[in-house]
């Protein structure tokens, strides 16, 4: 009997530099479509596998392996989607399994190794279950976890995959990912009024008389009753709010069977809602940058809003999503770090009734297959860090970049190394829609492309409302040092300013861009510094958590009190950190409440909203942060910023030092003075001369970019050429060394010039491996572009299949 085939390409969430092809029995013949995951072996694993389409019979003399099943009847991803990811395959020097894997959310990726957890008993299921998948979610129960492979025993069968999916569906299953998340629900405890009572008619008059000993009783049943107009649940603390009432009072309702109480659990964002007030009214500034907008919207795909920090950038965005929405589409909103920016969020869920969608990388796999779901089915609004762009948009309209200068929109690692901005560019050309790039600190290559008219701009240099630029004062440490006001890492200037606003009751924010206690632990008598033993980088002294720690491979050891060298007891914590600040802040100014916001304090959503909130409420008086302050702080009392040590920005071996420098001053200056009072920025600095200083210091943005480009242009650096950085790692030294040679003369050989290296990098050793850096400068020309990154490739398959060289990593970074 000849048996009929048919044959399929798929992709494979694996960093495999081919698509692969399988057979199709004719059983599943009416199921191939594009999009749909297909169950496939490979090295004695089983995949769930993306088909992208149907074939001849290829021409090969292997025996082509059978699909086992199909998982979906309908497909997961759109066309847009496979395009973008070929694009960033392509673009980004990576493969598009690499692609896949960073794009779909962990609950759509199975393996034969992937982990199955039950969520409860199935006896409480309100699903029908059939034997198999009933038997299947009891023997996961019992056995607390087990692998799809496992599956396959306990079932009897190889094709398991249709089953897990639906038991995922259902929401019985969860994959074992989930459980690492540290995020716990946030519960709060609901109010309303039991069954006898809760028509609220006559029998009411019953609850009244068993609380007429009690005022408080009675106004807080009063109060619940003012509060249930719109829902019958009532937050507990919104009825001790209104009534004046604590606890105690209510836990007695309760009791006498007046009040149910039900812990629920809600959104962290949605609860700051209540306090929300209504949007206030276009000022006709914002009248006029949206209508230019629109104008330019006409004939430009690409439009830069340059809006001074506090301009009012967010309530431009609003209507312009307003307007996207009732046309029928969809808007992206991207922002650089959704937990950073927690009063835009409010906001937007405030005026748009809760109806969006929430999408980063933090989320519970659960939540992010459901906003999969979503956004095919055409969920209108979507908020998101970088990792939204893979979503599967059906009908995307707009796409609005805010802070587009941010460097977290650049993944750094895994594979694809992709800008978020460059790639929503492109993935608006494939949909046909509008982008939106908002920011007060442009970055250079957006900024360019607007002068030259690729993109359009729209300018608000104005504050909204009353509010005006704080004035920036520049204080010279050199100069302070010599008059002996340095006691301190605070200047004369900026403790007087803080001395006067902490009695005006106003609030101080200092920006240090290193945490910890201090960045160096050094022996007085041998010179001993305290090395990690992973990466050639001092441990930072973490004195709270009494231990020394490495901020790039995660190393952690107890703090030594003698030296481990010579035993000499005096170690010196030398430099300044936020949490020796904090410290420092305490003594000088003991009234004031002083917190931190750092990767330390604010490591989760929860610390990071308890450190907002406090701020907020005015429970702190002076907040020391890194750069994290810089983002999403728009409150009307801060009238003090301080910058401490801008010089640890500025002399950053990095080509875009300056252009950070200046976008981070400028930023955390724009925190300041957000209302109608003036605010001030201290600026602490032993170069007050420096170029950078003086343009911030005056917000001369347009002198800064002429000045920065001139520069960027002697040293062939991007906007001008584009660079694409070559890492070679090894466990040993000498086997980097050689790889990277050899890269490097294959590569002049056809590249001359352009290849500067191999040398070692800033840091010589990162998590065990011994690194050597080879830079590419390309001329902005796109067939010489592509045909160097075929070179590269050619070159780097070349070293890597030379003997000995298999465990040697070669990464590439694309737009370093």
């Amino acid at each position: 009997m000849v048996e009929n085939y048919k044959y399929i390409r798929v992709i494979l969430p694996l960093a495999v530099p081919k698509i692969y092809t399988y057979r199709v029995e004719e059983k599943h013949w009416d199921k191939i479509q594009f999009g749909v995951r297909v169950e496939v072996p490979l090295r004695n694993k089983l995949y769930s596998a993306i088909l992208i389409d149907e074939i001849e019979k290829p021409d090969t003399l292997h025996r082509l392996k059978s699909i086992r099943s199909f998982i979906d009847t309908h497909p997961i991803i759109t066309p847009q989607q496979y395009e973008l990811w070929s694009w960033m395959a392509s673009y980004y020097m990576t493969t598009i399994g690499e692609v896949m894997n960073v794009a779909m959310p962990s609950g759509l990726k199975l393996n034969s190794e992937t982990k199955l957890i039950a969520t409860e008993h199935i006896d409480n299921s309100e699903f029908q279950l059939t034997d198999k998948e009933y038997m299947l979610a009891e023997a996961i129960s019992i056995q607390d976890e087990i692998t799809i492979s496992q599956a396959q025993e306990i079932l009897d069968q190889k094709t398991v995959y249709p089953l897990i999916k639906s038991l995922l569906d259902k929401n019985i299953l969860y994959i074992k990912e989930e459980l690492k998340e540290k995020f716990k629900a946030k519960k709060v405890d609901f109010v309303r009024l039991s069954d006898t009572y809760a028509d609220k008619g006559t029998n009411m008059a019953e609850a009244f008389n068993l609380t007429l000993r009690s005022e408080k009783q009675t106004r807080a049943i009063l109060g619940y009753v003012q509060l249930s107009k719109q829902q019958e649940w009532i937050p507990k603390s919104e009825i001790n709010k209104l009534a004046n009432v604590d606890s105690t009072t209510i836990k007695a309702l309760v009791k006498k069977g007046i009040f149910d109480i039900e812990a629920k659990e809600v959104s962290r964002i949605a609860n700051e809602l209540l306090e929300e007030k209504e949007l206030p009214p276009l000022s006709e500034n914002q009248i006029r940058a949206i209508a230019e907008i629109e104008e330019l919207q006409k004939i430009k795909d690409h439009v830069l809003l340059f809006g001074v920090t506090g301009s009012g950038k967010t309530r431009i965005y609003i209507d312009l999503i307003k307007k996207t929405i009732a046309e029928g589409k969809q808007v992206l909103y991207l922002l650089p770090e959704i937990a950073l920016t927690t009063q835009i969020v409010d906001r937007l869920l405030y005026v748009f009734k809760g109806d969006i969608g929430v999408y980063h990388s933090k989320m519970s796999n659960n939540l992010r297959v459901e906003l999969w779901n979503a956004s095919l089915n055409g969920k209108s609004l979507i908020l998101g860090a970088r990792s939204s762009l893979f979503l599967p948009f059906s009908n995307l309209g707009l796409i609005i970049i805010d802070e587009e200068h941010d460097p977290s929109f650049k993944q750094s690692d895994p594979a694809p190394r992709y800008n978020a901005r460059d790639t929503a560019i492109y993935l608006s050309q494939i949909n046909k829609a509008k982008v939106l790039l908002g920011t007060a600190t442009p970055s250079l290559e957006t900024y360019k492309n607007a002068i030259e008219s690729k993109f359009g701009i729209v300018k608000l240099l104005e504050r909204h409302g009353e509010s005006v630029l704080p004035e920036i004062q520049v204080v010279d440490l050199k100069e302070q040092y010599k008059k002996g006001y340095m006691d301190s890492i605070l200047s004369k200037d900026l403790k007087d300013a803080i001395k006067n606003a902490l009695a005006q009751k106003e609030q101080i924010l200092l920006f240090q861009n290193r945490r910890g206690f201090s960045p160096t632990l050094q022996c007085q008598a041998c010179d001993y510094n305290a090395g990690c033993p992973n990466c050639d980088v001092s441990l930072t002294v973490h004195d709270y958590f009494n231990e020394l720690r490495c901020h790039y491979c995660g190393y952690k050891s107890k703090l030594p009190k003698d030296c481990p060298q010579c035993g000499f007891p005096d170690l010196n914590k030398k430099g300044y950190g936020t949490e020796k600040i904090e410290q420092e802040i305490q003594k000088i100014f003991p009234a004031a409440n002083v917190g931190r916001m750092d990767f330390d304090t604010a490591k989760t959503k929860n610390s990071y909203e308890k450190i907002f909130s406090d701020f907020k409420q005015h429970k702190i008086d002076i907040l020391v942060g890194t750069q994290m302050i810089t983002k999403g702080l728009d409150f009307d009392n801060i009238s003090i910023v301080g910058i401490l040590s801008a010089d640890k920005i500025l002399y950053f071996p990095d080509f875009k030092a300056n252009e950070r420098a200046f976008q981070l001053f400028t930023q955390v200056a724009g925190r300041a003075g957000r209302r109608a009072k003036k605010g001030k920025v201290i600026i602490q600095t032993f170069n007050p001369e420096h170029p950078v200083v003086i343009e911030t210091q005056r917000y001369d943005y347009a002198n800064f970019y002429k000045r920065e480009l001139i520069e960027r242009k002697n040293f062939l650096y991007p906007p001008y050429y584009r660079i694409i950085i070559i890492t070679v790692k090894h466990k040993r030294p000498e086997v980097a060394e050689k790889a990277a040679i050899k890269m490097g003369q294959l590569l002049k050989t056809k590249l001359g010039n352009r290849i500067m290296g191999p040398s070692v990098p800033g840091i010589a050793r990162l998590r065990g491996l011994y690194q050597q850096q080879i830079i590419i400068k390309m001329e902005k020309n796109k067939q010489v572009i592509e045909g160097i990154k075929a070179y590269i490739t050619e070159v780097k398959n070349d070293v890597l299949f030379e003997k000995g060289r298999s465990s040697v990593r070669i990464v590439i970074d694309v737009d370093h």
